[in-house]
């Protein structure tokens, strides 16, 4: 499931949940919505795992 995808991903960066709203869905309320039970299309969900894999490649080569 996505938010369970989102909630490890905000767990390992620290990133607040509006922040990855924002970058990743252009939503502030993405992920609350999640939590309550929106279910996104697959063209969003490939996007939003897009950006979560993007930023933690990044965040590796920075290290």
């Amino acid at each position: 499931m996505l938010i369970r995808k989102i909630e490890i991903f905000l767990r390992e960066t620290g990133m607040p949940w509006t922040k990855f709203g924002r970058l990743a869905a252009h939503d502030p309320r993405f992920v609350e919505d999640l939590r309550n039970g929106r279910i996104p299309r697959s063209a969003t969900e490939a996007r939003i795992e897009h950006f979560m894999n993007k930023y933690r490649d990044g965040a590796a080569h920075v290290r």
